[in-house]
């Protein structure tokens, strides 16, 4: 993989571009961007060499007809904060994206492979559609309800980004408990401690159980973790 050369390299270049749909946002710490050491860059990669492989296989049990050809990459776009994030390229093929902050907040490898098992699980469970199909009914429902009311075409054109905003968001935090889960899971099968792994969650902002959020509180997060490893 040529980008993993570059950045071994360069320490802080990624040589990849991440396409297809716009990340979805994620807690990030209000502080400054931590510094992406030689030894951060090292860890970076043996984690990706050990969890990549087992990602693959779980996707190809769980999701047979999925893409399971997972890319890992890193998201050095300028003034990015410490986030990790599941998307699509052009032609369907999972990507699982670093941002240079994220790769230099991580206080441990554990930690590290279990946000890469959890943002691979995102796609082996097929969130993705699942919340576009979520976010197209409910941009049908509340545009039709609008145009059923004889509203003008732009409070339909309103209510239909609402309603796709509102639907967006429904089973967002069920997705990130199933994504903990399956990533509690990866993680312990690349050898990795996914119950010290989760412990990343102390350092970004709680929050909470707020109604039509996208995150579970991390207490929430952390039980699931807990749970499901107790289970491995």
């Amino acid at each position: 993989m040529r980008w993993i050369a570059c950045l071994a390299l360069g320490l802080v270049t990624a040589c990849v571009e991440v396409t297809g749909p716009a990340p979805a946002p994620r807690p990030a710490a209000a502080r400054a961007a931590p510094e992406v050491t030689r030894a951060k860059v090292e860890q970076f990669l043996t984690v990706v060499q050990r969890v990549e492989p087992v990602a693959e296989s779980t996707c190809r049990a769980r999701a047979p007809r999925a893409n399971c050809d997972f890319r890992i990459v890193v998201d050095d776009r300028p003034g990015q904060p410490v986030n990790a994030y599941q998307t699509l390229d052009r032609s369907g093929r999972p990507i699982v994206a670093f941002t240079l902050p994220m790769i230099g907040a991580v206080r441990n490898a554990d930690e590290l492979a279990f946000v890469m098992g959890h943002e691979a699980a995102h796609h082996i469970a097929g969130h993705i559609p699942r919340q576009q199909q979520s976010a197209m009914a409910g941009a049908v429902i509340l545009g039709g309800i609008a145009a059923i009311t004889g509203a003008g075409q732009s409070v339909v054109d309103g209510a239909v980004d609402l309603g796709a905003g509102v639907g967006g968001r429904v089973f967002s935090k069920e997705f990130e408990l199933e994504a903990d889960a399956l990533g509690t899971v990866i993680a312990h099968r690349a050898g990795y401690d996914p119950v010290r792994g989760v412990a990343f969650f102390s350092q970004i902002p709680d929050p909470g159980n707020r109604f039509l959020g996208t995150h579970p509180p991390n207490a929430q997060r952390v039980e699931t973790v807990r749970r499901r490893a107790a289970q491995l």
